[in-house]
């Protein structure tokens, strides 16, 4: 127990120190360092602006219901995709990363067998959807896939653009 009492002693003696050293290097470090503060710079004034677009229509809010038809209207002799329809699996890939490896079927359906870039195989055939501009499949036969895409124009309507998926072969060993 005295052991106890006088390691803590000990301990507390440290607390005790002289500390004039620190008071004299902050001195020294108050003397030498200059107290300068760059004044505040000048804030431009402000000049306002007198918006005068008062009887256009506010971006905030929704166009009259008029206007939305009279927009459809100059378009609507155009060819568009159906917006309804729900998208199938391969359309989120581009042409490009579809690879046919092979066909299915007998006499009266064939299915093509598709490869996507993340390595999945899918089964497709006539009137299913592939690739990012709404490619419709037309045709299938043992070495091609047909397919018909709407690529925008840019002017609000769709052009039909034929293109293939053609068989390749692998030359992997596995």
């Amino acid at each position: 127990m005295k052991r106890v009492i006088l390691f803590s002693i000990f301990i507390l003696s440290g607390c005790f120190d002289d500390i004039s050293e620190i008071k004299s290097h902050i001195a020294k470090v108050k003397a030498n360092t200059k107290a300068y503060i760059e004044p505040m710079p000048e804030v431009p004034s402000f000049t306002s602006f007198h918006y005068s677009s008062e009887e256009l229509r506010s971006p905030f809010i929704a166009p009259k219901p008029e206007v939305v038809q009279e927009k459809t209207q100059q378009i609507s002799g155009c060819l568009t995709p159906n917006p309804r329809r729900l998208k199938q699996p391969l359309e989120k890939f581009t042409l490009g990363d579809l690879v046919m490896r092979g066909t299915l079927g007998d006499q009266t359906s064939l299915w093509a067998l598709l490869e996507a870039s993340d390595g999945t195989l899918h089964r497709v055939s006539i009137d299913n959807y592939v690739g990012l501009y709404n490619g419709r499949i037309i045709e299938v036969d043992n070495s091609t896939v047909k397919i018909i895409e709407l690529i925008p124009d840019g002017a609000g309507c769709w052009v039909e653009r034929d293109t293939a998926i053609n068989l390749t072969i692998s030359t992997t060993k596995g």
